[in-house]
Protein backbone atom coordinates (compact mmCIF):
# COMPACT_ATOMS: atom_id res chain seq x y z
CA UNK A 1 0.00 0.00 0.00
CA UNK A 2 1.61 3.21 -1.49
CA UNK A 3 0.66 6.76 0.38
CA UNK A 4 2.81 8.96 -0.76
CA UNK A 5 2.37 12.91 -0.41
CA UNK A 6 3.54 15.11 -3.47
CA UNK A 7 6.53 16.94 -2.88
CA UNK A 8 8.96 19.01 -5.16
CA UNK A 9 11.67 18.27 -2.84
CA UNK A 10 13.75 15.46 -2.33
CA UNK A 11 14.79 14.78 1.39
CA UNK A 12 17.89 13.15 2.23
CA UNK A 13 17.03 9.25 2.78
CA UNK A 14 16.51 9.06 6.67
CA UNK A 15 16.31 12.59 7.69
CA UNK A 16 13.90 13.69 9.70
CA UNK A 17 11.56 15.31 6.67
CA UNK A 18 12.14 11.93 4.54
CA UNK A 19 10.59 9.91 7.73
CA UNK A 20 7.67 12.55 8.46
CA UNK A 21 6.99 12.45 4.58
CA UNK A 22 7.32 8.68 3.92
CA UNK A 23 6.04 7.17 7.03
CA UNK A 24 2.97 5.60 5.83
CA UNK A 25 4.95 3.65 3.42
CA UNK A 26 7.48 2.98 5.83
CA UNK A 27 4.60 1.37 8.27
CA UNK A 28 3.04 -0.03 5.49
CA UNK A 29 6.41 -2.10 4.49
CA UNK A 30 6.57 -3.27 8.02
CA UNK A 31 2.94 -4.31 8.45
CA UNK A 32 3.47 -6.29 5.44
CA UNK A 33 6.70 -8.22 6.54
CA UNK A 34 3.98 -9.75 9.31
CA UNK A 35 1.10 -10.56 6.40
CA UNK A 36 3.67 -12.29 4.21
CA UNK A 37 5.09 -14.17 7.34
CA UNK A 38 1.78 -15.97 7.27
CA UNK A 39 2.26 -17.21 3.81
CA UNK A 40 5.69 -19.56 4.97
CA UNK A 41 5.56 -22.27 7.72
CA UNK A 42 8.68 -21.50 9.32
CA UNK A 43 7.66 -17.76 9.72
CA UNK A 44 3.90 -18.60 10.09
CA UNK A 45 3.64 -19.49 14.12
CA UNK A 46 5.47 -16.23 15.00
CA UNK A 47 3.28 -13.87 12.50
CA UNK A 48 0.28 -15.19 13.45
CA UNK A 49 0.91 -14.17 17.17
CA UNK A 50 0.89 -10.32 15.59
CA UNK A 51 -1.94 -10.99 13.43
CA UNK A 52 -4.89 -12.89 15.12
CA UNK A 53 -6.67 -12.43 18.56
CA UNK A 54 -4.66 -14.94 21.14
CA UNK A 55 -5.58 -17.36 23.78
CA UNK A 56 -8.88 -18.13 22.27
CA UNK A 57 -10.69 -20.99 24.87
CA UNK A 58 -13.78 -23.40 23.13
CA UNK A 59 -16.46 -24.19 25.24
CA UNK A 60 -20.15 -25.62 24.55
CA UNK A 61 -22.25 -23.13 23.76
CA UNK A 62 -25.02 -24.65 25.99
CA UNK A 63 -25.13 -27.30 28.44
CA UNK A 64 -27.87 -29.64 26.41
CA UNK A 65 -25.96 -30.04 23.49
CA UNK A 66 -22.23 -30.37 24.15
CA UNK A 67 -21.79 -30.85 20.20
CA UNK A 68 -21.99 -26.96 19.36
CA UNK A 69 -19.04 -24.95 20.76
CA UNK A 70 -18.74 -21.18 20.88
CA UNK A 71 -14.91 -19.87 21.34
CA UNK A 72 -14.52 -17.18 23.69
CA UNK A 73 -10.95 -14.94 24.49
CA UNK A 74 -9.11 -13.54 27.62
CA UNK A 75 -5.81 -11.42 28.00
CA UNK A 76 -2.06 -12.41 28.12
CA UNK A 77 0.97 -11.14 27.45
CA UNK A 78 0.89 -11.83 23.44
CA UNK A 79 -1.61 -9.28 23.11
CA UNK A 80 1.06 -6.65 23.19
CA UNK A 81 2.08 -8.36 19.99
CA UNK A 82 -1.29 -7.95 18.38
CA UNK A 83 -1.57 -4.39 19.59
CA UNK A 84 1.52 -3.32 18.07
CA UNK A 85 0.45 -5.09 14.25
CA UNK A 86 -2.95 -2.76 14.93
CA UNK A 87 -1.31 -0.02 15.62
CA UNK A 88 0.70 0.23 12.43
CA UNK A 89 -2.51 -0.60 10.85
CA UNK A 90 -3.83 2.81 12.57
CA UNK A 91 -1.10 4.80 11.33
CA UNK A 92 -1.87 4.02 7.53
CA UNK A 93 -5.53 4.41 8.19
CA UNK A 94 -4.56 7.97 10.12
CA UNK A 95 -2.34 8.80 6.82
CA UNK A 96 -5.20 7.51 4.16
CA UNK A 97 -7.86 9.31 5.96
CA UNK A 98 -5.44 12.77 6.46
CA UNK A 99 -4.15 12.39 2.40
CA UNK A 100 -7.50 11.88 0.61
CA UNK A 101 -10.09 13.40 2.79
CA UNK A 102 -8.57 16.25 5.51
CA UNK A 103 -5.77 17.48 3.07
CA UNK A 104 -8.60 17.89 0.33
CA UNK A 105 -10.56 19.73 2.62
CA UNK A 106 -7.74 22.56 3.74
CA UNK A 107 -6.65 23.21 -0.03
CA UNK A 108 -10.28 24.66 -0.71
CA UNK A 109 -11.06 25.97 2.83
CA UNK A 110 -7.83 28.41 3.33
CA UNK A 111 -6.91 27.88 6.86
CA UNK A 112 -4.48 29.48 9.09
CA UNK A 113 -1.77 27.35 10.66
CA UNK A 114 -3.80 27.28 13.65
CA UNK A 115 -7.24 26.07 12.69
CA UNK A 116 -5.15 23.62 10.07
CA UNK A 117 -3.92 21.51 12.89
CA UNK A 118 -7.33 21.61 15.45
CA UNK A 119 -9.42 20.75 12.00
CA UNK A 120 -7.00 17.66 11.35
CA UNK A 121 -7.20 17.36 15.10
CA UNK A 122 -10.91 16.70 14.91
CA UNK A 123 -11.53 15.64 12.15
CA UNK A 124 -9.25 12.57 12.70
CA UNK A 125 -11.00 12.49 16.03
CA UNK A 126 -14.46 12.40 14.95
CA UNK A 127 -13.65 9.77 12.58
CA UNK A 128 -12.88 7.31 15.26
CA UNK A 129 -15.33 8.37 17.61
CA UNK A 130 -18.07 7.76 14.78
CA UNK A 131 -16.29 4.15 14.45
CA UNK A 132 -15.78 2.97 17.79
CA UNK A 133 -19.72 4.29 19.00
CA UNK A 134 -21.00 2.27 16.11
CA UNK A 135 -19.06 -0.68 16.94
CA UNK A 136 -19.35 -0.59 20.65
CA UNK A 137 -23.23 0.06 20.54
CA UNK A 138 -23.17 -2.68 18.80
CA UNK A 139 -21.50 -5.20 20.38
CA UNK A 140 -23.64 -3.95 23.62
CA UNK A 141 -26.99 -4.38 21.59
CA UNK A 142 -25.55 -8.26 20.47
CA UNK A 143 -24.69 -9.23 23.93
CA UNK A 144 -27.30 -7.69 25.35
CA UNK A 145 -25.68 -6.10 28.00
CA UNK A 146 -28.39 -2.47 27.61
CA UNK A 147 -31.22 -4.79 28.10
CA UNK A 148 -29.87 -6.24 31.20
CA UNK A 149 -28.03 -3.69 33.48
CA UNK A 150 -26.97 -6.31 35.93
CA UNK A 151 -25.28 -8.00 33.19
CA UNK A 152 -22.27 -5.47 33.97
CA UNK A 153 -21.24 -6.99 37.56
CA UNK A 154 -23.62 -10.63 37.37
CA UNK A 155 -20.95 -13.43 37.06
CA UNK A 156 -17.62 -11.01 37.40
CA UNK A 157 -15.04 -11.68 36.74
CA UNK A 158 -15.64 -11.64 33.24
CA UNK A 159 -12.31 -13.33 32.19
CA UNK A 160 -13.93 -15.10 29.11
CA UNK A 161 -15.29 -12.03 26.81
CA UNK A 162 -16.59 -12.64 22.93
CA UNK A 163 -14.55 -12.06 19.60
CA UNK A 164 -15.76 -9.06 18.93
CA UNK A 165 -14.98 -7.55 22.54
CA UNK A 166 -11.82 -8.27 22.72
CA UNK A 167 -11.04 -7.25 18.98
CA UNK A 168 -12.70 -3.70 20.34
CA UNK A 169 -10.08 -3.37 23.20
CA UNK A 170 -7.24 -4.20 21.22
CA UNK A 171 -8.01 -2.06 18.35
CA UNK A 172 -8.70 0.69 21.27
CA UNK A 173 -5.30 0.08 22.97
CA UNK A 174 -3.46 0.16 19.80
CA UNK A 175 -5.43 3.41 18.36
CA UNK A 176 -4.41 5.33 21.67
CA UNK A 177 -1.02 3.80 21.20
CA UNK A 178 -0.63 4.91 17.85
CA UNK A 179 -1.06 8.56 18.86
CA UNK A 180 2.68 8.72 20.30
CA UNK A 181 3.99 8.47 17.04
CA UNK A 182 1.74 10.70 15.60
CA UNK A 183 2.66 13.82 17.39
CA UNK A 184 6.34 13.14 15.42
CA UNK A 185 4.58 12.42 12.47
CA UNK A 186 2.43 15.26 12.37
CA UNK A 187 4.68 17.85 13.62
CA UNK A 188 3.01 18.57 16.85
CA UNK A 189 3.73 21.94 18.50
CA UNK A 190 5.77 21.92 21.68
CA UNK A 191 3.19 23.82 23.61
CA UNK A 192 0.43 21.32 22.14
CA UNK A 193 2.49 18.40 23.44
CA UNK A 194 1.71 18.04 26.91
CA UNK A 195 -1.95 18.45 26.26
CA UNK A 196 -1.37 15.71 24.03
CA UNK A 197 0.22 13.41 26.04
CA UNK A 198 -2.41 13.81 28.93
CA UNK A 199 -5.44 12.83 27.72
CA UNK A 200 -3.56 9.95 25.54
CA UNK A 201 -2.31 8.82 28.61
CA UNK A 202 -5.78 8.91 30.48
CA UNK A 203 -7.47 6.74 27.41
CA UNK A 204 -4.75 4.16 27.42
CA UNK A 205 -4.85 4.09 31.74
CA UNK A 206 -8.56 3.60 31.96
CA UNK A 207 -8.89 1.08 28.66
CA UNK A 208 -6.03 -1.00 29.67
CA UNK A 209 -7.03 -0.65 33.30
CA UNK A 210 -10.92 -1.95 32.74
CA UNK A 211 -9.26 -5.06 30.29
CA UNK A 212 -6.87 -5.90 32.74
CA UNK A 213 -9.31 -5.82 35.34
CA UNK A 214 -12.08 -7.89 33.54
CA UNK A 215 -14.15 -5.03 34.11
CA UNK A 216 -14.60 -4.63 29.78
CA UNK A 217 -18.41 -4.78 30.28
CA UNK A 218 -18.53 -1.42 32.05
CA UNK A 219 -15.79 -0.29 30.60
CA UNK A 220 -17.18 -0.63 26.94
CA UNK A 221 -20.49 1.10 28.30
CA UNK A 222 -18.65 4.42 29.67
CA UNK A 223 -17.05 4.14 26.07
CA UNK A 224 -19.45 4.36 23.96
CA UNK A 225 -21.28 6.93 26.28
CA UNK A 226 -17.99 9.19 26.50
CA UNK A 227 -16.95 9.02 22.83
CA UNK A 228 -20.49 10.01 21.60
CA UNK A 229 -20.41 13.03 23.44
CA UNK A 230 -16.60 13.71 22.08
CA UNK A 231 -17.81 12.79 18.66
CA UNK A 232 -20.58 15.69 18.93
CA UNK A 233 -17.92 17.95 19.83
CA UNK A 234 -15.33 17.70 16.99
CA UNK A 235 -17.69 17.01 13.99
CA UNK A 236 -19.35 20.62 16.05
CA UNK A 237 -15.55 21.86 15.95
CA UNK A 238 -15.57 21.01 12.27
CA UNK A 239 -18.95 22.82 11.23
CA UNK A 240 -17.68 26.08 13.19
CA UNK A 241 -14.29 26.06 10.73
CA UNK A 242 -16.28 26.30 7.76
CA UNK A 243 -19.08 28.38 9.31
CA UNK A 244 -17.80 30.76 12.40
CA UNK A 245 -21.97 31.36 13.10
CA UNK A 246 -22.67 27.77 13.93
CA UNK A 247 -22.85 27.21 17.78
CA UNK A 248 -25.88 25.14 17.96
CA UNK A 249 -23.47 22.20 17.94
CA UNK A 250 -21.84 23.63 21.05
CA UNK A 251 -24.62 24.05 22.80
CA UNK A 252 -26.29 20.87 22.47
CA UNK A 253 -22.42 19.15 23.41
CA UNK A 254 -22.09 21.82 26.41
CA UNK A 255 -25.84 19.55 28.22
CA UNK A 256 -24.74 16.40 26.68
CA UNK A 257 -21.39 16.87 27.94
CA UNK A 258 -22.93 17.18 32.12
CA UNK A 259 -25.46 14.73 31.43
CA UNK A 260 -22.47 12.25 30.14
CA UNK A 261 -20.42 13.00 33.45
CA UNK A 262 -23.34 12.21 35.63
CA UNK A 263 -24.19 9.22 34.04
CA UNK A 264 -20.54 7.90 34.01
CA UNK A 265 -20.68 8.36 37.80
CA UNK A 266 -23.98 6.77 38.34
CA UNK A 267 -22.86 3.77 36.57
CA UNK A 268 -19.51 3.62 38.19
CA UNK A 269 -20.89 3.46 41.60
CA UNK A 270 -23.78 1.07 40.30
CA UNK A 271 -21.47 -1.30 38.87
CA UNK A 272 -18.44 -0.82 41.75
CA UNK A 273 -19.76 0.00 44.76
CA UNK A 274 -22.87 -1.54 44.75
CA UNK A 275 -23.16 -4.49 42.10
CA UNK A 276 -19.59 -5.81 42.70
CA UNK A 277 -19.98 -4.76 46.30
CA UNK A 278 -22.24 -7.57 47.07
CA UNK A 279 -20.93 -10.22 45.10
CA UNK A 280 -20.30 -13.07 47.22
CA UNK A 281 -16.78 -14.29 46.01
CA UNK A 282 -14.92 -10.75 47.17
CA UNK A 283 -11.15 -12.85 47.45
CA UNK A 284 -8.28 -11.59 45.25
CA UNK A 285 -7.47 -14.69 42.79
CA UNK A 286 -5.19 -13.74 40.15
CA UNK A 287 -5.28 -17.08 38.76
CA UNK A 288 -9.07 -16.69 38.51
CA UNK A 289 -8.74 -13.04 37.51
CA UNK A 290 -10.75 -12.01 40.31
CA UNK A 291 -9.68 -8.67 41.78
CA UNK A 292 -13.50 -7.72 43.14
CA UNK A 293 -11.67 -6.99 46.76
CA UNK A 294 -12.10 -3.74 48.91
CA UNK A 295 -8.87 -1.67 47.94
CA UNK A 296 -9.37 -1.86 44.19
CA UNK A 297 -12.67 -1.09 44.17
CA UNK A 298 -11.68 1.68 45.82
CA UNK A 299 -9.00 2.43 43.19
CA UNK A 300 -11.18 2.18 40.81
CA UNK A 301 -13.97 4.52 42.04
CA UNK A 302 -11.25 7.41 42.83
CA UNK A 303 -10.00 7.06 39.58
CA UNK A 304 -12.94 7.51 37.49
CA UNK A 305 -14.27 10.40 39.66
CA UNK A 306 -11.05 11.97 40.11
CA UNK A 307 -11.06 11.91 35.95
CA UNK A 308 -14.62 13.36 35.62
CA UNK A 309 -13.38 15.86 37.64
CA UNK A 310 -10.96 17.15 36.04
CA UNK A 311 -12.74 17.10 32.98
CA UNK A 312 -15.60 19.10 34.71
CA UNK A 313 -13.01 21.39 35.63
CA UNK A 314 -11.22 21.49 32.08
CA UNK A 315 -15.02 21.99 31.30
CA UNK A 316 -15.76 25.13 33.05
CA UNK A 317 -12.75 26.96 32.13
CA UNK A 318 -13.81 26.46 28.49
CA UNK A 319 -16.80 27.89 29.02
CA UNK A 320 -15.97 30.35 31.37
CA UNK A 321 -13.02 31.69 28.11
CA UNK A 322 -15.95 31.90 26.06
CA UNK A 323 -18.29 33.59 27.72
CA UNK A 324 -15.21 36.44 28.48
CA UNK A 325 -14.40 36.16 24.96
CA UNK A 326 -17.99 36.69 23.96
CA UNK A 327 -18.55 39.42 26.71
CA UNK A 328 -15.12 41.55 25.26
CA UNK A 329 -16.33 41.44 21.42
CA UNK A 330 -20.13 42.51 22.40
CA UNK A 331 -19.71 45.89 23.44
CA UNK A 332 -16.92 46.13 20.75
CA UNK A 333 -19.67 45.22 18.30
CA UNK A 334 -22.16 47.50 19.73
CA UNK A 335 -20.00 50.74 20.05
CA UNK A 336 -19.11 50.03 15.87
CA UNK A 337 -22.77 49.97 15.30
CA UNK A 338 -23.31 53.05 17.33
CA UNK A 339 -20.54 54.83 15.73
CA UNK A 340 -21.88 53.78 11.96
CA UNK A 341 -25.65 54.68 13.05
CA UNK A 342 -24.70 57.72 14.32
CA UNK A 343 -22.20 59.04 11.89
CA UNK A 344 -24.76 58.26 8.91
CA UNK A 345 -27.43 61.38 8.51
CA UNK A 346 -30.42 60.53 7.27
CA UNK A 347 -32.18 61.24 4.28
CA UNK A 348 -33.79 64.32 5.65
CA UNK A 349 -30.30 65.39 7.11
CA UNK A 350 -28.79 65.13 3.67
CA UNK A 351 -31.03 66.91 1.96
CA UNK A 352 -31.54 69.69 4.84
CA UNK A 353 -28.56 69.56 6.61
CA UNK A 354 -27.65 68.13 10.65
CA UNK A 355 -30.97 68.81 13.37
CA UNK A 356 -32.79 71.81 10.60
CA UNK A 357 -29.44 73.48 10.25
CA UNK A 358 -28.71 74.40 6.54
CA UNK A 359 -25.21 72.82 5.47
CA UNK A 360 -22.97 74.85 3.59
CA UNK A 361 -24.02 72.01 0.97
CA UNK A 362 -27.56 72.57 0.77
CA UNK A 363 -26.92 76.75 0.59
CA UNK A 364 -25.04 75.65 -2.12
CA UNK A 365 -28.06 75.02 -4.06
CA UNK A 366 -28.95 74.87 -8.10
CA UNK A 367 -30.51 78.72 -7.76
CA UNK A 368 -27.22 80.09 -6.44
CA UNK A 369 -25.21 78.82 -9.05
CA UNK A 370 -27.25 79.68 -11.60
CA UNK A 371 -27.80 83.45 -10.71
CA UNK A 372 -24.22 83.27 -9.91
CA UNK A 373 -23.65 82.47 -13.69
CA UNK A 374 -26.42 85.01 -14.95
Amino acid sequence: MAIRKKSSKNPPVLSHEFIVQNHADIVSCVAMVFLLGLMFEITAKAAVIFVTLQYNVTIPATEEQATETISLYHYGIKDLATVFFYMLVAIIIHAIIQEYVLDKINRRMHFSKTKHSKFNESGQLSAFYLFSCVWGTNILVSENYVSDPTSLWKDYPHVLIPFQMKFFYISQLAYWFHAFPELYFQKTKKEDIPRQLVYIGLYLFHIAGAYLLNLTRLGLVLLVLHYFVEFLFHISRLFYFSDEKYQKGFSLWAGLFVFGRLLTLILSVLTVGFGLARAENQDLNLTTGNFNVLGIRIIVLSSICGTQAFMMWKFINFQLRRWREHSSSQPQSLKKKFVTTKGRPSKKERENGVNGTVTSNGADSPRSRKEKSS
